[in-house]
């Protein structure tokens, strides 16, 4: 079996980095694309351009009397199912583009399997419409936006959907060649498109959740007891982020691994360090 290659930073030990990885080289980090989505759902209400209970049709032409608001969107809570209809079956989000898109939030009413804050249904094509709000309530690009309310002023450059291809980390395949990753840079983007340096990530997860830089977490955000986390996955990588109260951090990720182990290292070496501090 082959070494999975992996990269752990955290608060309270040197970086661990294995088998080839590299916490300088833009991974794709998947759904921790959705915390950021969340905060900047947040900071553009604090700047006014909206407020999260707003209904969607406020942004997007959804049929009248669907009740979903943005909030519902961000807390997995619209009814909306899991991923969208009409995927590939090897790249799978290809064909889910801005015009796919706009053809199933005009019949968005047809789609939904519960009503809005009935239950919590995890929504990557919640997401998808919720960051396609933003930029309809921002008057710009949703990458645009994040950066301007988000990156920027915590001073992150390293979070792209576009990386260069000379500095992009991914799996290798046979013969050691590289494994082209999956295509998320249309609708699905802010549910799980960007790219980011671990190095930057685990800045992102310091300045969001342990220094509280832009305010209280986005209600994006996952969790479970006083843990607050969020992981992503994608066809061959996987991320797992993760703070306590007392500041404890951690980063964690893997290529060619399975996500439910990368999730278990996040959250042993969280265990350890709440043990080690008796």
């Amino acid at each position: 079996m082959r070494p999975v290659p992996l990269c752990v930073l955290s608060s309270s030990a040197p970086p661990r980095v294995e088998h080839g990885h590299d916490p300088e080289l833009f991974v794709q980090i998947g759904s921790l694309t959705k915390p950021l989505t969340g905060t900047l759902l947040v900071r553009l209400a604090a700047a006014g351009a909206l407020e999260l209970d707003d209904p969607l049709e406020r942004f997007l032409p959804v049929p009248a009397g669907t009740g979903i608001t943005l909030r519902h969107l961000a807390t997995h809570t619209s009814g909306l199912p899991r991923l969208p209809p009409g995927l590939h079956r090897r790249d799978p989000y290809v064909p889910f583009d801005a015009a796919a898109l706009d053809g199933l939030v005009r019949r968005l009413d047809t789609l939904v399997t519960a009503a809005p804050g009935e239950r919590e249904e995890y929504s990557n094509f919640g997401y998808a419409v919720l960051g396609s709000a933003l930029a309809a309530a921002g008057a710009a690009p949703y990458e645009h936006l994040l950066n301007e309310f988000v990156l920027s002023p915590l001073g992150i450059t390293e979070v792209t959907s576009a990386p260069p291809p000379e500095r992009r980390l991914v799996a290798r395949g046979l013969f050691g060649r590289p494994v082209r990753p999956w295509t998320m840079t249309g609708a699905i983007l802010p549910a799980g498109g960007l790219w980011a340096t671990p190095v930057a990530a685990s800045e992102l997860l310091t300045s969001l959740l342990v220094d509280h830089r832009l305010g209280e977490p986005a209600p994006s955000w996952q969790r479970a007891g006083r843990l607050v986390w969020h992981n992503g996955a994608t066809k061959d990588a996987s991320v797992f982020a993760g703070a306590l109260p007392n500041g404890a951090w951690v980063l964690v990720h893997r290529l060619d691994g399975d996500a439910d182990t990368t999730d278990k290292i996040g959250i042993e070496h969280l265990k350890s360090t709440t043990q080690g501090n008796g």
